[in-house]
């Protein structure tokens, strides 16, 4: 880390909990725990406000809806022409967002500060005037997958960027965490498969849930724990009554702390049918020392392989969901097997020490 310590801002526009919010938190704790003065601008969202405010992390607040947001840049610089000069960071999450602290920069007269952007999103790039122009005045560009950096890099595919190549990194994501030791599963039973995060389309859970159909019978129960809109979830539990799972499912809202219910479960069913830049959850799973499934479109490729960490499948594929969970809930041996690789392979190549050095390599390069 730094000798001396720097004021680091995150710009956060959730307002609900989500991957980003965890990736961002992490890192704000983090730096608080270096002696940094850490501030998030946030949406007054209270589902984010709440445990950023419980690590210490200063809260302001501005409407933030991307693009040309005057106000919300304007906001930013009167906090940055109160900051005292010195190493000072603004850690933005897509490139709208970094439009603003771009801005915000700009208005304050603060060309010291450095202005930092992740990209959570699959998605080619922009070829427009302003958008080259965001890419040319960022000082990095972060993306937490090569699958991410790739696609947004083929919007110029043959053709010279309008921005130096040196501004690009690849990070994988990570948690903020100790994980020491696997964590055994807590209870005796039947075999419990466990799917986490946000009850929404593109998640898989209309696949899981027809899965499961093809598994009656069996000793498998499902953990689902998250929240979404109360129509979708509606939605999604009267497919379980359709087809008959509803009593091998245990239903719980969203939880601060998965990962004390991911140690309850034998293994995680994360299938999303949606292009994943990362799956912050699938690494949840692999810091417990459980194996997984999940779908093999988006960037999960890069961290796990199939039939060594858990299984790939192909998204919106039920029979191969349902043949992977059955694989999985028959052979303990195999569970084990594959939770212990999981493990290994997120304290080789995953751990927070790997990603805290490379981000900071970032934060403080002159």
């Amino acid at each position: 880390m730094t000798d001396t310590p720097g004021t680091l801002i995150h710009i956060i526009t959730d307002n609900r909990w989500s991957g980003v919010a965890r990736y961002a938190l992490d890192i704000c704790s983090h730096y608080i725990g270096e002696g940094w003065n850490v501030a998030a601008f946030t949406r007054d969202a209270k589902a984010v406000d709440t445990l950023f405010a419980r690590k210490g992390v200063n809260l302001l607040h501005a409407p933030l809806w991307g693009g040309f947001d005057i106000a919300s840049a304007k906001a930013l610089s009167r906090y940055l022409k109160k900051t005292a000069s010195g190493h000072v960071v603004i850690h933005a999450h897509g490139f709208r967002n970094a439009f603003t602290a771009l801005l915000a920069r700009k208005i304050a007269g603060r060309k010291d500060v450095k202005v930092i952007m992740t990209r959570h999103k699959v998605k080619k790039g922009i070829d427009s005037w302003i958008f080259r122009r965001i890419y040319r005045n960022l000082d990095a560009m972060i993306f937490v997958s090569r699958l991410a950096a790739d696609r947004f890099l083929s919007a110029w595919h043959g053709a010279p960027l309008p921005f130096s190549d040196d501004k690009i990194h690849v990070i994988h994501n990570s948690l903020n965490i100790k994980a020491d030791s696997p964590r055994p599963k807590t209870e005796k039973g039947p075999v419990c498969a466990m799917f986490h995060g946000p009850l929404s389309p593109g998640k898989g859970i209309e696949t899981l849930i027809d899965a499961l159909s093809l598994l009656k019978g069996s000793r498998i129960r499902l953990k689902i724990v998250g929240s979404g809109t109360p129509d979708y979830v509606d939605k999604i539990r009267n497919r379980a009554l359709t087809r008959g799972v509803m009593d091998m499912i245990d239903w719980r809202k969203h939880s601060d702390t998965p990962m004390d219910i991911i140690a309850e479960c034998d293994f995680g069913v994360l299938p999303s049918s949606a292009e994943e830049a990362f799956g912050l959850a699938n690494i949840e799973y692999m810091a417990c020392g459980k194996p997984l499934v999940c779908s093999s479109s988006g960037a999960q490729p890069e961290y796990i392989t199939d039939g060594r960490e858990g299984f790939l499948i192909p998204p919106s594929n039920t029979g191969a969901l349902a043949d992977a969970m059955r694989k999985l809930a028959s052979d303990s041996e195999l569970r084990k097997r594959m939770g212990e690789r999981a493990f290994v392979s997120f304290r080789t190549n995953l751990s927070w020490d790997i990603f805290i050095t490379r981000l900071n390599a970032i934060y403080c390069h002159q």
